[in-house]
């Protein structure tokens, strides 16, 4: 179940971060609350995770770097951001952190 919390909090984190443009620098009321709604969720679930026992460090490490991909990738496909060798090799390397860090632990 913990695992199960962790991705969801990543995933809202991911929501979390696509919600921080619209505010325009926190001078939009809606988006707004909904960005500061969403981090609060976010961080909510990553805490009850950590609850159920898994270790911090792992945690936060496997919290960040889901919401890492996925503001990236969506980054890619909604924003046109610029892709390339090395920004797909970095995606690899947490890709490949965050498996290892949920087989170790």
């Amino acid at each position: 179940m913990n695992w199960l919390l962790l991705v969801v909090a990543g995933l809202v984190e991911i929501a979390w971060s696509q919600s921080i443009k619209p505010t325009e620098g926190f001078t939009r009321p809606v988006p707004t609350v909904i960005c500061f709604v969403l981090g609060s969720l976010a961080v909510w679930l990553l805490s009850k995770a950590m609850q159920q026992g898994l270790p911090v460090g792992t945690a936060y490490a496997v919290f960040t770097g889901i919401g890492a991909v996925g503001a990236i990738t969506l980054g890619v496909v909604l924003h046109g951001d610029p892709v390339g060798i090395g920004r797909i090799a970095a995606l690899a390397l947490i890709v490949g952190g965050i498996v290892l860090a949920r087989v170790l632990a």
